[in-house]
């Protein structure tokens, strides 16, 4: 038998540390969690400082046996789960059952599952930390504090297999909120003027800004008639040009919230798998003749923090690639927000000489992609800033003012390896050239076109907004925000649609019972607080015990009253006004967890049911009394209909949207494109902005 054990959350990490420790070293894996508090109970003992009462995990006994006879016949056991509160509180865990004392210098944390990691992190193993271990237990009885003592009102009132939880109830409130502010969002018109120029034979573009020197917004037609009448002939004066050299910075190094959004924009990830995917590669991949390699860093991080070590060897390969005028000559610092946990480095490769190209044949599709989207954002951010030359031109013709922009990269920088991607596909204006125009250059117009434009709402919450959005609020951690978006659609209270997030008619019931009954669960302050109070466990500044007892005396009180007080709340079966097939019965709308299904009425004789024909939520806009819903052709192609056909004959292979055209009061209509979608009008030329 080995000397020591090792004890890692997962086979694939104890695989890969296994092959760097030597034959002195047994490396085993827990499988994660071995205990919990138990799911048939609330498992928190309220009465006494809302004790946790843990248990061996269902399934876990034959693991925990196993380590057991392990760790007797070792000299010493080492637990070395992931760098992280969940990680301190497996090993504290393990720690428990094993009968290891805490206090020793049995914990071992490492940031990356490199050689020369590990054998370090081994020369420097530490006591467990109970500051982490208390912040994850808090965390863990506050979510459970409010899952057990919600739930089962929602299952009573409501139906079976609801759930409420801090993070995942102000999600659902955030995109319920931004699906009010659609509905209700009242466009308002504006105008510009856009204007093709000569000069010579060189054409360019410039747009009205102004008169008499002051800027003008354009708000009617009456506005711009009043600035084209002012203007006299085609001629136009350069009256002013301004030259600078502007610099672009890169981008910092990934935290696993940027991460989650660049992979949603550029790869279209969810959440869910980035995470995972990302897992594998932390954990270690089969390099060949080079053995099993952890390819990134720990990828659970708010830091973009990054090690010397790791900057001089991005340096580095820079330099040696691109040349030393490429290499950023120093290194910008990293600002913190105040709810940055800064205990380990950004996401970043292990080495930066690592290409993915050259292991490009060892990884899946997916590995491949997010490992190259994660070595190329960070020795991007190791870079030299671009360098751009701008230009801009005022035009004027009797006090008439219009503007020029232009610009030419002349340096490249770090946009030669990398540039980051956007939510919101803007035109890019990086590289338009202007003529050489001096100040008294007489320019002729050759066209001068006013557009009328209409204010838009606000997007629906892709997955990377929405993190984004969390993260900016302070709500949830980096480990949460995956499971967060897959819970809120398990249960049934939103549904993606064109990649967007739009409430289900069960998200909302539930979410006005919360708003009623439960508003510090929905509230955002409050929600952040609650996580600044978490760190502020971690970092040993309170009592656990303290921050959940001042939430609980408030929280048990509104329990009370929502057992009283909040109605049932019948979903009634709605007649779909079609026939089931197998007994003629009337099909009837029910509600399941991914939304509404026809079932036959007979139930439980007859247990025929189909999908549904989908409603979208809106009237019919040709006989005002039916519904919209969704249909699929012969070729199973989506199309939109009234749910009265054949009385009515409506038909659109966009989808319909709730709003008017701003411009000539016809529906609106959803238009796929490659990327996105853009909400056009189904009459006429009214066309806004496309949403990826």
């Amino acid at each position: 038998m080995s000397d020591y054990l090792v004890i890692v959350e997962s086979p694939a990490k104890a695989k890969t540390i296994e092959k760097y420790l030597g034959k002195k070293y047994t490396v085993k894996a827990s499988m994660g969690h071995v205990r919990d508090l138990p799911k048939s109970q609330m498992g928190v003992d309220i009465e006494h400082n809302f004790q946790p009462k843990y248990i061996t995990i269902r399934g876990k006994g034959p693991v925990l046996k196993e380590l057991k006879n392990a760790a007797k016949k070792a000299k010493k056991v080492f637990l070395a789960a992931d760098p992280d509160r969940e990680g301190e509180a497996i090993a504290w865990h393990l720690a428990q059952s094993l009968d290891i004392d805490i206090q020793s210098d049995c914990r071992v944390v490492f940031n990356e599952i490199t050689k020369d990691a590990i054998k370090d992190s081994f020369k420097s193993p530490r006591a467990i930390n109970m500051d982490l271990v208390d912040a994850q237990q808090a965390r863990r009885v506050l979510d459970r504090l409010v899952g057990y003592n919600i739930s089962p009102i929602l299952w009573k009132k409501v139906k079976k297999g609801l759930s409420a939880g801090r993070v995942q109830s102000v999600a659902v409130r955030l995109i319920i909120d931004r699906e009010n502010e659609i509905k209700h969002f009242k466009p308002e018109e504006y105008w510009t003027i856009n204007g093709d120029f000569l000069k010579g034979t060189e054409s360019f573009e410039a747009a009205f800004w102004g008169v008499e020197g002051k800027k003008k917004d354009l708000k009617t037609e009456e506005d711009v008639k009043q600035v084209l009448q002012k203007v006299i002939g085609n001629e136009f004066t350069v009256t002013k040009v301004t030259k600078k050299e502007r610099r672009r910075n890169p981008a910092p190094p990934f935290t696993t919230s940027s991460l989650q959004q660049e992979a949603a924009r550029k790869l279209n990830f969810r959440a869910k798998k980035t995470m995972m995917v990302a897992q594998q590669l932390y954990e270690g991949i089969d390099l060949g003749k080079e053995g099993t390699v952890g390819l990134i860093t720990y990828m659970r991080t708010d830091s973009t923090r990054i090690s010397d070590t790791a900057k001089s060897e991005a340096i580095s390969y820079i330099e040696k690639m691109f040349g030393s005028e490429y290499a950023q000559a120093k290194t910008r610092g990293s600002q913190k927000s105040g709810n940055v946990q800064d205990a380990h480095e950004a996401i970043r490769p292990t080495s930066a000489f690592r290409n993915p190209d050259g292991i490009k044949d060892f990884l899946t599709k997916d590995q491949y992609k997010l490992y190259k989207l994660i070595w190329e954002r960070f020795i991007a951010s190791q870079m030299s800033p671009a360098v751009m030359d701008t230009m801009s031109v005022d035009l004027e013709n009797n006090g008439v003012m219009f503007r020029a922009n232009g610009s030419k990269i002349k340096f490249h920088g770090f946009m030669k390896v990398y540039v980051e991607g956007t939510d919101d596909q803007e035109e890019d204006k990086s590289n338009r050239l202007l003529p050489d125009l001096q100040e008294g250059d007489k320019i002729f117009s050759k066209d001068l076109k006013p557009e009328q434009h209409f204010t838009q709402p606000p997007p629906r919450y892709t997955e990377a907004r929405l993190v984004k959005t969390l993260e900016e609020l302070g709500i949830g951690r980096p480990s949460t925000y995956a499971p967060t978006l897959d819970t809120i659609q398990r249960r049934g209270y939103v549904s993606l649609e064109n990649k967007r997030f739009v409430p289900t008619e069960l998200g909302q019931i539930v979410h006005e019972l919360m708003m009623e009954f439960f508003p510090e669960i929905l509230d955002v302050e409050f929600t952040a607080k609650m996580e600044h109070d978490l760190d502020d466990i971690e970092e040993g500044k309170v009592n656990w015990v303290k921050i959940i007892d001042e939430f609980y005396h408030d929280f048990s009180k509104n329990v009370k009253k929502a057992e009283n007080e909040m109605e049932k709340v019948e979903i009634k079966d709605e007649y779909a006004g079609v026939k089931c097939e197998k007994c003629g019965s009337e099909m009837v709308y029910k509600m399941g967890r991914y939304g509404k299904f026809l079932a036959c009425s007979n139930f439980p004789d007859c247990r025929n049911t189909k999908p549904i024909l989908k409603e979208i939520g809106l009237k019919c806009p040709k006989c005002h009394e039916g519904n919209i819903v969704e249909r699929k052709s012969k070729r199973r192609r989506v199309f939109y209909g009234c749910d009265r056909y054949p009385e009515c004959d409506f038909i659109s292979w966009e989808k319909p949207v709730e709003r008017k055209c701003p411009k000539c009061g016809e529906i609106l209509v959803e238009k796929r494109l490659k990327k996105g979608v853009q909400v056009q009008c189904s009459s006429c030329d009214y066309k806004e902005e496309p949403q990826r």
